[in-house]
Order: C-alpha cells, then sequence, then structure tokens
C-alpha cells in the first residue's frame, strides 16, 4: 500500500472523505506556493496536487489560468514543478496535460517524479488509447495514473477508464472547466454511483468545490474532494504573504471539518 492508498484507507477508517488541495506550481512564486502549501497542509488538507502549468489549459477555468499564466512568466517548468513536489511532506500528485509531460520525455518524467517522493499523475487530456507508453512507465515506477470521467461518460467507456486508473478516478463534478460555484450539480452524485458499480478504486470530485457546504455535500458520497480554485482566488487576491497564508490555513479547516461527514 503507498502513501496515497494510505490516506484513503485512514480517512475511509476516520469515516470522512479525503481533502486534497491543488495548487500551480511557481504561483505566485516558488517561495510563496511552498508556504502556501504548508499554509494549506497545516490547516487540515491530506493530499496536494501540484499543477504543471501549460499555455493551453483546455480543463481549467480562468482563476487557474491566470495563476499558470503568471507561473510560465515566473520561468516555471518541469524543474520547478519537481521542485514544489519535492518540498512537501504528505502525498502529492502532479496535474499535468500531455505535452509537458511528452516533450520532457515519458519515462524521464515519471522517473523524476518518482525520485522526489510524488505518488502520481493526473492526466485530464490523455486519453486510454494513447496511454502505453505512460502506462508502462508508471508501472515501472510505481506512480499512480488519474484518469478524468464526467457525467457524459458513457458507462462502457467508465469501466474501461477505471481500470487503467490507480490511486484514485478522478470524478468531473459537471461538464466543463475548473473554477468555484455557488451550486453543484446533481450530476456528481449520479456520476461516482456509476464509478462505484464498475470500480474499488476510490472516486475523488472536483471542479466547481469552493466552499465547506459543498465540500460536506460531496463527501456524503465519494472518497474524496478536490479544491483549486478556491485556494487560488485566496493568493491572487491578497499579495500580503502572512494574511494570503492566514486565509488560506483559515479555508482548508473549514473544509477539513466539512469533508468529516
Amino acid at each position: 500500500m503507498n502513501l496515497l492508498e494510505e490516506s484513503f484507507a485512514k480517512a475511509k477508517s476516520e469515516n470522512r472523505a479525503l481533502l486534497i488541495g491543488y495548487l500551480t506550481a511557481g504561483f505566485p512564486n516558488m517561495q510563496r506556493c511552498k508556504s502556501a502549501i504548508k499554509a494549506m497542509i497545516d490547516g487540515g488538507v491530506d493530499v496536494i496536487e501540484v499543477g504543471f502549468p501549460y499555455s493551453d489549459p483546455v480543463m481549467d477555468g480562468p482563476v487557474i489560468q491566470k495563476a499558470s499564466e503568471q507561473a510560465l512568466l515566473n520561468g516555471v517548468g518541469a524543474k520547478e514543478v519537481f521542485e514544489v513536489v519535492a518540498s512537501s511532506p504528505v502525498p502529492t500528485l502532479v496535474m499535468s496535460y500531455w505535452n509537458p509531460i511528452e516533450r520532457y520525455g515519458v519515462n524521464e518524467f515519471a522517473r523524476e517524479l518518482k525520485s522526489v517522493a510524488g505518488c502520481g499523475v493526473i492526466t485530464p487530456d490523455l486519453t486510454i488509447e494513447e496511454s502505453q507508453d505512460w502506462i508502462k512507465a508508471t508501472d515501472e515506477t510505481k506512480l499512480d495514473r488519474v484518469y478524468v470521467v464526467a457525467p457524459s461518460t458513457k458507462d462502457s467507456r467508465l469501466s474501461q477508464v477505471t481500470r487503467c486508473c490507480s490511486g484514485f478516478v478522478y470524478a468531473a463534478s459537471l461538464m466543463g472547466v475548473t473554477g468555484t460555484r455557488t451550486a453543484l450539480s446533481g450530476e456528481a452524485q449520479k456520476l461516482v454511483s456509476r464509478v462505484k458499480e464498475v470500480s474499488t478504486t476510490p472516486v475523488a470530485v472536483g471542479l466547481g468545490v469552493s466552499n465547506a457546504q459543498q465540500a460536506n455535500e460531496i463527501a456524503q458520497y465519494a472518497d474524496g474532494v478536490i479544491v483549486g480554485s478556491a485556494f487560488i482566488k485566496l493568493l491572487l487576491e491578497i499579495e500580503d504573504e502572512t494574511e494570503a497564508n492566514e486565509r488560506l490555513a483559515s479555508l482548508a479547516k473549514e473544509l477539513a471539518m466539512a469533508v468529516r461527514r
């Protein structure tokens, strides 16, 4: 059992969902990114998801796009992503579009991530049909592969994709891009139920989760709750590092309490 599996098992034993927090690598800058992650963890985030900034983020909404743009202006690339992962004391994954991984070298990326104690990678735009090299590389390095499923994913496709997943299945709560929302779609619960019919891998729900009420709602039926834009929004709004980190820790604490069923 790896660290990510242990985290899900521990959360289950405590009758709660796992809280996963996302932050773009190198945003607002490298030093503040690391201190922000520490604040999120201090507040109660169980697992960190480090975003690999990319110039064409098709799944990301305007908030995460702004963070990616800033990180790219800061010169953030694979080296910095690995540096952020290495600085995290909790189980940590990378969320990356396929192009940066392919450009870096599939085997090299997997080996380097493993060397800095990364747990796995979420690949939102990689199809299972194009995953042969990635499956081989992650099998060899024992990294978790996390694919994204959506409410539009057909049942036959759902079983195929979830068979390729390890660590957890990323269930997109709705059709669309990331971002905070005032209300969640009822499709999320249906999707999680459909995934659980064909897979025993934990299911974590992301896209649009921005407050404690939504986190609590998702924790009733999912194994994990993913929050990203809400954390980044605070960093975009608050320039002072101390104040921003206090707010990040406070939000994380609210969310951590909310995922306890």
